[in-house]
């Protein structure tokens, strides 16, 4: 049996990636991502590293995330920032992190208006990493193979990267701006037509930071019952929270949509 919360996530950061200065919360936040996946009630963790945290290795780093359910780890950071042999640093996690399911790329599509290619990543690079996610010496009870996520904004719907999507497994949608959320049907509605193979997420930010300040609590509310709609239709695979960073700065949008996970979470799907 499948139920609503099993197919949660949340986007983790290390405690006090995201600051006043750049974002404009209230403080820094203490919270590591395993323990706001805990508070949340979400089993699921997308560990993405920020201003280059946490650093390779990640042995120690990854240790609690063993207790929870699924993790994704990013090998594209934010900002859309890559490293030497970042995919091979999170493929030795696979043999100590059985729950290990896939790898993220952030902020990966850049506008062709202003650089030279559409992704972080070339085509012939996203192949060649396509390879290396093969995990042939797990046990059989475990996925023989990572899953390739990306991220996709609204305001990158109209960029060239359906050729890009194809080679991914897994597209998470964010919409970048909460006055935007109106349009979310119809650009849902847009990414199944850019990228039909790939399954879906949508991403639902607690905090409205394009223009830094806090997500009205009813644009809340419609993002995360318009995505659990979809989640029962099978229209999307899940629902990703960002982020674990402002779990614990007493934010009105992320304790209503704690109560929420915690009403929703046990129905089945």
């Amino acid at each position: 049996m499948t139920i609503v919360r099993d197919r949660f996530w949340i986007w983790g950061h290390e405690a006090g990636s995201h600051t006043t200065e750049e974002w404009g919360v209230p403080e820094p936040s203490r919270i590591t991502p395993v323990e706001g996946a805990f508070y949340m009630g979400v089993p699921n963790v997308i560990l993405v590293r920020y201003g280059g945290k946490p650093a390779a290795p990640y042995h120690q780093a990854a240790v609690p995330f063993r207790a929870l359910r699924s993790v994704v780890w990013s090998i594209v950071g934010a900002g859309g920032t890559s490293q030497d042999e970042e995919l091979g640093h999170v493929l030795d996690l696979a043999a100590e992190l059985p729950n290990l399911t896939g790898v993220m790329m952030d902020d990966f599509f850049l506008d062709p208006a202003k650089h030279d290619d559409v992704a972080v990543l070339s085509l012939d690079q996203l192949r060649a990493i396509r390879k290396r996610l093969g995990l042939r010496d797990r046990r059989l009870t475990l996925p023989k193979r990572l899953d390739l996520y990306a991220v996709l904004y609204d305001h990158q719907l109209d960029f060239p990267v359906a050729e890009h999507l194809a080679l991914c497994d897994k597209l998470t949608f964010w919409t970048s701006s909460a006055r935007d959320l109106a349009n979310l049907e119809r650009n849902l509605d847009r990414v199944d037509a850019l990228a039909p193979s790939c399954g879906k997420l949508l991403g639902c930010y607690m905090w409205d930071y394009a223009p830094k300040q806090p997500m009205p609590v009813e644009t809340m509310q419609r993002q995360c019952e318009l995505g659990l709609k979809w989640l029962r239709e099978g229209r999307i695979e899940g629902m990703i929270f960002l982020a674990t960073c402002i779990c614990d700065l007493d934010l009105e949008a992320v304790e209503w949509t704690r109560r929420w996970i915690a009403k929703v979470g046990g129905g089945r799907i």
